[in-house]
């Protein structure tokens, strides 16, 4: 892969995985079904690989790594990708139901940052939850001088400004679905121009007691950090100041990932019951079988019922949390691996995850 092929794709991952098929283990317990879904991912090319699920009110997680590697656990610190465009997704839900904006608002942003227009109707903050702006993936110069291997960590407000300046919608907004991590960069900036990072600590993560889901790495989360990975070889992690409201530098660990969706699961018990419920509402449908609530892909199922996920990666680590709110079924998995390898082969932990999910689901 050329250095601007592999630049253009680790800066874009992630979008939601559609999912098919069915896992199955000779074993058909919990722990052993996990541990088949671990085998396969290691035998697709992950160095080590963890895997959370509730089930029936349990939780169990379970990790596995390659020889000579270290076995990650619930603790072990992941980056978490876009998965974290959720939060995001969490932090606008909460400020609309306690009345402090609306989801038809248009995206405001200070003076010098030009927000693009296509037609009559302005880009608005629901637009932007449900990839719908018509915002490109990424932003106008993103790519220009970036590090292949952190392609964020060179980019400014002032590079911001620069590129909105210069970016032309594709589609009239709330018309078409397209993944855009941009849009998801601008909601951050909407909600708390230039302190996206502790708005998303304050009022999502410390909430809901993620305690190992942030931006920055304590002390002790550096000693329980997972080295990430892009065709077998260490990368360092994504540092993005700019827009991490995409989820592009945030780090977390199954367990805190597993008390995220044990809150999507049971909202009720929840302090941000509310926010939970209307990220999960559909509020756009593709006409193609998938509907978007706030960052949450909807994807409906046999028998009417619907798995709600979403996936994230980095250019070392990939992850995948998807649920059946109706049966309280939920998986999680992270693996220490870019999505793709050199070859841009894509790595099955999407439908490897989503396969122990349905599997989970139906034994339920």
């Amino acid at each position: 892969m050329n250095r601007r092929k592999f630049i253009t794709a680790t800066a874009a991952a992630t979008g939601a995985t559609l999912l098919s098929g069915t896992a199955a283990a000779a074993d058909d317990t919990l722990p052993a079904r996990v541990r088949h879904t671990l085998d396969q991912a290691l035998a697709a090319g992950a160095p080590s690989a963890v895997c959370g699920v509730i089930q029936g009110g349990r939780t169990y997680v379970a990790g596995a790594a390659g020889k000579g590697k270290r076995k990650p656990n619930g603790r072990t610190v992941f980056q978490l990708g876009s998965i974290g465009k959720t939060l995001t997704a969490t932090a606008l839900a909460r400020a609309v139901t306690e009345g402090e904006t609306r989801l038809d608002a248009p995206l405001t942003l200070p003076a010098r940052f030009p927000v693009p227009r296509k037609g009559p109707r302005r880009i608005t903050l629901a637009d932007l939850a449900t990839h719908t702006s018509g915002l490109p993936r990424l932003p106008e110069g993103l790519l220009d001088g970036a590090n292949p291997y952190d392609p964020y960590a060179h980019y400014t407000l002032d590079d911001l400004a620069e590129g909105l300046a210069k970016t032309t919608l594709a589609t009239k907004p709330g018309t078409k679905y397209a993944y855009s991590n941009l849009g998801f960069g601008l909601l951050g900036q909407a909600l708390a121009f230039d302190r996206v990072d502790e708005m998303l600590r304050h009022r999502v993560a410390r909430p809901l007691g993620l305690t190992d889901t942030t931006t920055t790495l304590r002390p002790d989360m550096l000693l329980r950090k997972a080295v990430g990975h892009a065709g077998g070889i260490p990368v360092p992690d994504w540092h993005d100041h700019v827009l991490s409201g995409a989820g592009s530098s945030m780090y977390s660990t199954a367990n805190d990932m597993l008390r995220y969706l044990a809150a999507q699961l049971r909202p009720e018990r929840s302090p941000l019951r509310s926010a939970i419920e209307l990220t999960q509402r559909p509020h756009f449908d593709t006409g193609e079988g998938l509907r978007l609530g706030l960052a949450w892909h909807l994807l409906p199922r046999p028998g009417g019922r619907t798995m709600t996920l979403h996936d994230g990666g980095t250019g070392g680590f990939t992850t995948f949390a998807a649920f059946y709110r109706d049966s309280g079924t939920a998986v999680v998995m992270m693996v220490n691996t870019f999505s793709q390898d050199a070859d841009g082969k894509q790595y099955p932990i999407g439908p490897l995850a989503g396969e122990l999910l349905n599997d989970l689901d139906a034994a339920h």
